[in-house]
């Protein structure tokens, strides 16, 4: 597979990082998404990105859109606020949690379909798998994270599609890959930091 994801220097990640923040800081205390300029051509490309949050190791949200059809910045601005208020496996966050929570994210390739299932690396592609109106998406990160090999992480993208763990063996199953540019805060955010 050809895939790449948009390559981001030190600089760019750290403004998406602030920005990140800084959205939630705003939405959170005010309802409304700030705005935001760029002068950088990366942050103003279309990328599909994903905006994960942690309390410690816990997961606190994660949302992402992965169609390459909006600017980067305004993506992760989006996926931020959806992480934050709209992942339905968890309470809302609330603005005084935010100094204990790390935010990650993941500036993800265009998705390419899957030929040969070989080709698929363990923590290097990320996968889609769909059949009919399922669809399921895990991050590259999330195989490496627990160890998986590729057939288990296959069963888990068909877990997540809502599909039976074996779906990924059946021709009708499509599965795409993607790469991600993964990068997060150093540690959360504590009250003497902010």
């Amino acid at each position: 597979m050809t895939l790449e994801a948009p390559l981001l220097d030190d600089s760019t990640k750290q403004e998406l990082l602030t920005l990140a923040r800084f959205t939630l800081e705003t939405y959170l205390s005010t309802r409304q998404r700030p705005d935001y300029a760029t002068g950088r051509p990366e942050l103003q490309s279309r990328a599909g990105a994903f905006v994960t949050l942690r309390r410690g190791e816990e997961l606190r949200g994660c949302i992402g859109h992965v169609a390459p059809d909006t600017l980067l910045y305004h993506t992760i601005q989006n996926c931020a606020i959806s992480a934050a208020v709209e992942d339905t496996r968890f309470a809302p966050v609330t603005y005084p949690e935010l100094p204990q929570l790390r935010i990650e994210i993941s500036v993800l390739s265009p998705l390419e379909r899957v030929q040969d299932l070989s080709g698929i690396t363990v923590g290097q592609y990320g996968l889609v798998v769909s059949r009919g109106h399922r669809r399921g998406l895990l991050l590259p990160q999330v195989a490496t994270e627990n160890g998986w090999d590729r057939d288990t992480f296959l069963a888990y993208t068909c877990r997540k599609a809502g599909l039976l763990p074996d779906a990924w063996r059946d021709p009708q199953t499509i599965i795409e890959a993607f790469r991600a540019q993964v990068f997060s805060e150093e540690k959360a955010r504590t009250q003497a930091d902010t």
